[in-house]
């Protein structure tokens, strides 16, 4: 008979990092602001468009402009519209120009806010960079005692490449590096905006600490891994002010099209004069080049980078630093995404989520014989077990001399088990084991007793259904038997399932990659939805497996954090790294997670998506939208000389100088117009490629066909009321 549990708590282990609030619903008190769901819609905030407007003036300088051919067109013809009405002064030409001069300031506008987001979040990053006094080890090496080696005090930027530092509890951490000896509670906040610390130690892939964190406890010695003034918080900063961002190659093929486009149109200008020369209705300068900017795709000319900077920005307002736009692109093109089981798919740990005694033996006295086996087990697993026993039982640790004399047994990895040796004042005692059943079995047999069948089979269908099984055993006066099994399972994540299908929707295939048996593998893909898996997996056959779909011309998406995951992450189009992980990891992937949740890259899909939408839809709006331009300045260009084609002036406006006008006006007004949802981005639901092309040509295909007719007839009715002259 086992002793009765007491009511003493049990002490709960110091875990890895606290459980992680939803995706984008965490303050940011000391890192990179923090998105709520969707960016901030609606118009844009008057101080943030006060504190752009300057760098939007600056980069009129044509030095900046010229890097983007159809504004720079635009500033040409502002340029020439401006010298006309020096000129020959009208109400008109200086209309127009000034016009013109704002629609490029917009346009400029457009891409100093997105890079201002940038610019605020690189400013609270540096102030977390400090120059601090670092404890370098002088000759000292990794096993050796630290108590009687000898440090020197030197500054930050003397730190060279595998210098050794010790850092103790309430000092920063000077430089980028890996844990070699110790661990320790770090706090993060500076970096990834969360304010529970984390415990960072030496071996494993737990080891990478940044500069500027803060160690809280403890002590631990740092090999330093970055060079001075490559920090990762250095990359951090110049990755959000912009520093480093290149176009994408779907960015460039469209900048080529509207190159090619602008050429064009310049082109089919030039050589319209001379056709209305020959007509009768020879054209002005200022409404040559009020057609060429209304002819050419200044809208998304204006907006293009600004859509670019704004994907990365999405990013890191959720903690995630993309290395390269073509990372941020190739996430919204993804076809195939890998990712790993523990922590991403399941909880992180196997929890105990039943016992199952064997013929003859109660539940309870299985679950305290488990329990009082567990005790000394730090595992998680382990204490997974005192729970659930405290949960269906309501045992509890026994106090301080309740069980007699107690000799605790620690799990270890060679014995691959827990326990508890008990002696009575009677000088009779019990020992109880609980661990893997063939360690198990091996112990019981030793003490000569023997394993009934039922204890096999229960193992054997636990293990089936994808679950661990843990028997516990027990030696006492009644000799050594096997009381029954601990069942221990992977417990998949509230909502997973619902967000595998999700990507199931986008076209995206899931492949789980664990290190886990077949059996387990299955059971646990099949329970969260996923397509396939690869169980027992190595680096090896991660890369195997990532070559075989790019061979299919797919794009794959990956998670890791380990050193045997760079070869993976660095083979993958996009691999995301984490940022507890070790140097080697970060370094391979071209993305690294600073909450280090894997599960974060089912986001960085969308926000991938999003950006391609939302690329596509503007596009789509600015095309579209010059429709109601032509309709506006052709008919007043030629109306006088070919009077059938005021039948074209399908919405009746004022006169020719009205008409151009106000399809200038409109098409600087719209710039600002769309500002914000180039910087919060469409928004995107998951559905097949033909319903988002559906969407994209019902909303804002016919609906920039539409709102033109509508803005300019409106400009034009105040156009003729407010300015004198154009009526």
């Amino acid at each position: 008979m086992l002793p009765p549990a007491s009511d003493q708590a049990i002490p709960q282990p110091l875990t890895d990092q606290a459980p992680a609030a939803p995706a984008g619903d965490r303050a940011a008190p000391g890192g990179p602001p923090r998105a709520r769901g969707r960016e901030p819609g609606g118009f844009l905030d008057p101080v943030q468009l006060l504190k752009a407007f300057p760098e939007a003036l600056r980069k009129l300088h044509p030095r900046v402009m010229v890097k983007n051919p159809v504004l720079f067109v635009v500033e040409a013809g502002s340029a020439l519209t401006t010298l006309s009405a020096v000129l020959n002064p009208s109400v008109f030409t200086w209309v127009i120009s000034c016009w013109l001069w704002l629609t490029v300031v917009f346009a400029n506008l457009a891409e100093a806010v997105a890079e201002g987001r940038g610019k605020a979040q690189a400013a609270t990053l540096r102030r977390a960079r400090t120059d601090t006094v670092a404890r370098r080890l002088r000759h000292w090496q990794v096993g050796t005692d630290l108590e009687t080696a000898k440090t020197e005090r030197v500054a930050t930027s003397e730190l060279a490449l595998f210098d050794c530092v010790v850092v103790a509890a309430g000092e920063p951490i000077p430089a980028d590096g890996e844990v070699v000896d110790g661990v320790a509670a770090v706090d993060e906040s500076a970096i990834t905006g969360e304010s529970a610390p984390v415990v960072r130690e030496s071996g494993g892939d737990r080891s990478g600490v940044t500069g500027g964190t803060t160690v809280l406890s403890d002590r631990i010695v740092v090999r330093v891994t970055a060079k001075p003034g490559h920090s990762f918080m250095d990359r951090m900063i110049a990755l959000v002010e912009g520093a480093t961002r290149q176009k994408t190659p779907n960015e460039i093929a469209l900048h080529i099209l509207l190159c090619a486009l602008t050429i064009v149109f310049v082109l089919f200008v030039v050589t319209l004069q001379p056709m209305a020369v020959y007509a009768g209705a020879a054209q002005s300068t200022t409404v040559l080049v009020a057609l060429l900017v209304a002819l050419i795709p200044t809208t998304i000319g204006a907006l293009l980078s600004a859509i670019g900077i704004a994907g990365m920005d999405r990013l890191v307002r959720r903690n995630v630093l993309a290395m390269s736009g073509r990372a941020v692109e190739a996430a919204g093109d993804v076809n195939t995404l890998l990712l790993d089981k523990t922590g991403t798919i399941t909880l992180g740990n196997r929890r105990a989520a039943g016992f199952v005694p064997l013929p003859g033996i109660p539940e309870i006295q299985l679950a305290d014989a488990a329990q009082l086996a567990s005790l000394a087990d730090e595992t998680p697993e382990g204490r997974s077990i005192v729970v659930l026993a405290k949960e269906r039982f309501g045992l509890r640790a026994p106090a301080e001399g309740e069980l007699g004399y107690s000799q605790f047994v620690p799990f270890s990895a060679r014995t691959r088990m827990s326990g508890v040796d008990i002696v009575w004042s009677d000088r009779t005692g019990c020992l109880i084991r609980k661990g893997a059943a063939s360690a198990v079995l091996g112990w019981v047999r030793e003490r000569g007793g023997g394993a009934p069948a039922e204890a096999g089979w229960f193992a054997d269908s636990i293990a089936a259904s994808g679950g661990t099984p843990l028997l516990v055993a027990v030696h006492d006066q009644d000799g050594p038997r096997v009381l029954g099994v601990v069942h221990l399972k992977d417990v998949v994540k509230n909502g997973i399932r619902e967000r595998f299908e999700e990507l199931r929707r986008m076209g995206i295939r899931t492949v789980m990659v664990t290190g886990d048996n077949p059996r387990t593998a299955r059971a646990i893909a099949e329970e969260a939805g996923l397509d396939d898996y690869l169980a027992e997996a190595t680096p090896e056959d991660k890369m195997a497996l990532i070559r075989r779909e790019q061979a299919g011309d797919k794009l794959v998406a990956m998670t890791g954090d380990g050193t045997n995951d760079a070869p993976a992450l660095a083979q993958a189009d996009v691999g995301v790294a984490m940022n507890s992980g070790t140097s080697a990891a970060k370094e391979a992937g071209n993305m690294v997670d600073l909450d280090s949740d894997p599960a974060k890259l089912i986001e960085i899909v969308r926000i991938g998506k999003q950006l391609l939408i939302t690329r596509g839809a503007l596009t789509t709006f600015s095309i579209t939208n010059d429709v109601a331009k032509y309709f506006a300045i052709i008919p007043a260009m030629f109306a006088s000389a070919y009077p059938g084609l005021d039948a074209l002036n399908v919405m009746g406006l004022a006169s020719p100088e009205s008409a151009i006008t106000s399809a200038v006006i409109f098409n600087a007004l719209i710039i600002v117009a769309l500002i914000p949802l180039a910087l919060r981005g469409v928004r995107y639901s998951p559905s097949s490629a033909h319903a988002l092309l559906r969407r994209n040509l019902g909303i804002y295909g016919i609906g920039g066909l539409v709102l033109p007719f509508v803005g300019i007839k409106l400009i034009d009715l105040l156009v003729i009321r407010f300015i004198p002259g154009l009526g």
